[in-house]
């Protein structure tokens, strides 16, 4: 029990339990506020606060957690990517989900390239191959054109009126004829077969004074060649013939020395040219 001193003393004890505590007398003067010394207690405004070492370790632990730097100048603050507490059942935390993600994400597109590059291939390769054949076709079809141009060359290729024949006079001589030599003289024994030198039409057989028994052929371009002094002829007018077909015979009718073929050539039954040259022309020599 508390039991309090005396008034008037200048110091209040107070008895408790036999322990005496003194508390100093506190006098205040006019026109100042009274002081009140506060010995090692907090105020009633300060009192739910906690003290100031465990304000400090919470700012730390926020900073570590939130990964928050603040620099000097308090506007700019720098955030760094948050880290994720691991899982509890898989131990795999949320960077290392998000790494695996990116990883898989690179595999898949890495894939589809390659799938992209293995068809542009594939194309490629068709592309050449169509390409191949359509040029194999295209050489086929030259081949196959050529061969029969060169059939038909073949079936208008020129041969020689006669055989066993010898040359007695060449275009353009001069002496046995009224002017100059219009063709060329195959001498030969009477009776040996003229052959058609090329394919063509028979368009005349007959009589025709100084040359005799004359027989005329047509060339499909309308060169016509001359066969003259014939003893016998045995084709006709509008007969078809092919090279190396026997038209007539050699003889000695018209104006003639001996028996002999004349042969004359003239191009779009015009004016006659020399029959040597034509006849070098389609690769014969005379």
């Amino acid at each position: 029990m508390t039991t309090p001193a005396p008034a008037g003393d200048a110091t209040t004890v107070f008895r408790d339990h036999d322990v005496t505590v003194e508390l100093p007398l506190v006098r205040s003067e006019p026109g100042k506020r009274k002081a009140v010394k506060h010995a090692g207690s907090r105020g009633p405004l300060f009192r739910g606060l906690p003290s100031a070492p465990v304000l400090l370790g919470a700012a730390a632990l926020a900073v570590s957690v939130g990964g928050a730097v603040t620099s000097g100048t308090p506007d700019l603050v720098a955030e760094q990517p948050k880290a994720h507490q691991p899982s509890a059942l898989s131990g795999a935390s949320g960077v290392s989900t998000v790494d695996a993600l990116d990883r898989s994400s690179s595999v898949s597109r890495d894939s589809r390239r390659d799938a992209l590059a293995d068809t542009a291939d594939a194309e490629l390769v068709a592309a050449a191959a169509k390409q191949m054949r359509q040029r194999n076709t295209a050489l086929a079809q030259f081949a196959k054109d050529a061969e029969a141009h060169a059939q038909e060359i073949a079936k208008n290729q020129w041969v020689m009126p006669i055989a066993g024949y010898r040359l007695t006079a060449r275009f353009g001589d001069y002496g046995l004829w009224a002017s100059y030599h219009t063709g060329l003289d195959f001498a030969a024994p009477t009776g040996t077969p003229l052959l058609a030198m090329a394919n063509a039409v028979v368009t005349s057989v007959g009589y025709d004074g100084a040359y005799g028994n004359k027989t005329v052929l047509t060339l499909e371009d309308g060169t016509e060649i001359w066969y003259c002094h014939q003893t016998s002829t045995t084709v006709s007018p509008g007969d078809v013939v092919r090279a190396g077909e026997v038209i007539g015979t050699v003889g000695s009718t018209g104006n003639v020395t001996g028996p002999h073929l004349h042969l004359e050539v003239r191009p779009g039954a015009g004016d006659p040219v020399d029959p040597y040259a034509a006849l070098q022309v389609h690769g014969l020599n005379p």
